[in-house]
């Protein structure tokens, strides 16, 4: 067994927003992000290009927000938009503190006028040749769509992770009713961290009193070492979800 160990976090930050979008609370997530020292955070609903509210708010970040958040801690990152507007776009991120051997963005849109991706980045660990896949997933919100969008999650793990090299699949999968796990079957070797460690899907939204299980993190090819949902001070006053955080060794 490996004494290396990598942190992960996933979170939807609703586009820098506390609920209801009554505050810009960016600058607070930034600063909770960093106390947490993930290796690596997998981000939803962040804004790549949004020049409405340069003039609306005062502390507004020059910078596109992944690179605002990224700042000085996560030297390497990847951004995938999947949902363009007027005023500009937002979809999914990774931050991460290894260097990227590649990453794509993959478009799964099941409608037009709800457009969704999954990114998929693979990073390298320090000191050794090891790749671990990494996987940001944002599902649509209705049953049909979740079903293709995981249909093509499935087959990209099949077709694109080889079995020798551990993946790491989190994000906001809309999946309340925990259909999930028919597509990340066991023919894919894949489990979900919350599940196997105590027995059921962490509950993840709304972040002030949570009920649903939407968000998760799923894994293959790494040993699960502590899971922990972050729904405590002050992170139930940020964003509409609750961010999930997992260690795991190699393997």
């Amino acid at each position: 067994m490996s004494d290396t160990t990598i942190k992960v976090l996933t979170y939807n930050i609703h586009k820098g927003f506390s609920t209801g979008n009554r505050r810009f609370i960016l600058h607070d997530i930034k600063e909770s992000l960093r106390l947490v020292d993930a290796d690596v955070v997998l981000l939803q609903e962040i804004h790549g290009e949004r020049t409405i509210s340069n003039s609306r708010f005062d502390d507004w970040p020059n910078n596109r927000q992944f690179e605002f958040l990224a700042d000085q801690v996560w030297h390497h990152h990847a951004y995938g938009k999947n949902a363009i507007y007027k005023s500009g776009h937002h979809g999914n991120a990774i931050l991460s503190k290894y260097p990227f051997i590649s990453w794509e963005n993959i478009d799964v849109s099941f409608m037009r006028s709800a457009s969704r991706s999954l990114l998929h980045g693979i990073i390298q660990m320090p000191g050794s040749e090891q790749k671990i896949h990494i996987i940001c997933v944002h599902l649509g919100l209705f049953g049909r769509e979740r079903a293709s969008q995981l249909s093509t999650l499935a087959k990209r793990i099949s077709s694109h992770v080889p079995p020798d090299e551990p993946v790491v699949i989190a994000g906001d999968f809309n999946d309340w009713r925990g259909r999930a796990e028919f597509y990340l079957h066991q023919d894919l070797g894949v489990k979900e961290v919350f599940k196997s460690m105590r027995g059921s899907h962490a509950r993840t939204f709304p972040a002030v009193l949570p009920v649903l299980s939407m968000d998760r993190i799923y894994c293959r090819g790494l040993k699960i070492v502590q899971c922990q949902r972050l729904h405590d001070q002050p992170w139930d006053r940020l964003s509409d979800h609750t961010p999930l955080r997992a260690e795991f060794s190699l393997v």
